[in-house]
């Protein structure tokens, strides 16, 4: 789809099923269930949607899902068919790795930044040959240096081999159109990615509300934030800027809804599709 003078494509990685207990922290099983059946082991199907901003300068890819180093055992964990997508859609819609320029990672929990690399016998190399990466100095090194809360998902291999990396200090523009901007609570330095083109906007939101529920609840924050209380902020923060801004979203993990847009009824916030050929 155009936004202004910018094209959007939404690709996907695939779908994955995760536990519903950390998809909705300490929101009871009873509320969450109505929204969002869990299958026999209590898990909920999670898209891995990636994004594609085509600019008059640069090919920019904001995430890269999973990605194909798994072991078969963890592709069964997340129940994800077929294994990675991402290269294959991409090829679909006409981009092939080389083609990329800019690989932006909201963050490097190993679902969003897992297709950075691939395996090559012993060797793990960029999936993008030719292009940087570029992601939050603070979101690095955290990454980085895990505790024992985050070293479940913070995974070296995906970005400890990048030869081209740009460490950002903050909200930073990447084009006259893109900008990233910080937005705390999942993690330290998480960023969602701004597109703003001829009056339009659109906001990828990377965790900050992997789904449109998060958004229309404030205190439904995932287990896997690090700074709850910070996300809750955050997101009342960003409800508000997007609701005034009347900017399209695009939500990384919803299954059923890819793109939407933040209406009010009364005191309520609710997001409503966008239709799109996506």
């Amino acid at each position: 789809m155009r936004l202004g003078n910018v094209e959007l494509f939404v690709v996907s990685d695939g779908f994955v099923r995760m536990d519903g207990g950390g998809m909705f922290g300490v929101v009871p099983r009873v509320l969450w269930e109505k929204v969002l059946a869990p299958d026999e082991f209590n898990r909920v199907k999670t898209a891995l949607n990636c994004l594609v901003i085509v600019t008059r300068d640069k090919t920019i890819l904001v995430d890269t899902g999973l990605g194909a180093k798994l072991t078969a055992k963890q592709e069964r964990n997340f129940a994800r068919k077929g294994g990675a997508k991402l290269l294959v859609n991409l090829a679909r819609i006409g981009f092939l790795p080389e083609d990329i320029d800019l690989v932006v990672n909201t963050h490097l929990h190993a679902d969003h930044a897992g297709g950075n690399t691939y395996r090559a016998g012993q060797d793990i190399l960029p999936t993008f040959p030719n292009a940087e990466y570029w992601i939050q100095r603070q979101e690095f090194l955290d990454a980085s240096f895990p505790n024992e809360r985050t070293r479940a998902t913070y995974f070296a291999d995906n970005f400890i081999a990048l030869e081209r990396v740009c460490l950002l200090n903050g909200d930073t523009q990447i084009t006259d159109e893109v900008r990233a901007i910080v937005t705390p609570g999942h993690t330290r330095a998480h960023q969602a990615i701004l597109i703003e083109s001829k009056g339009e906007k659109a906001l990828f939101l990377g965790d900050v509300a992997g789904r449109t529920i998060y958004l229309e609840h404030l205190p439904w924050v995932p287990a896997y934030d690090i700074e709850p209380m910070v996300s809750i902020e955050t997101k009342r923060r960003i409800r508000e800027w997007a609701f005034e801004e009347n900017m399209l979203l695009v939500f990384q993990h919803d299954a059923v809804m890819t793109l939407g847009r933040l209406r009010q009824d009364g005191k309520e916030y609710r997001v409503e599709r966008v239709a799109t050929d996506l």
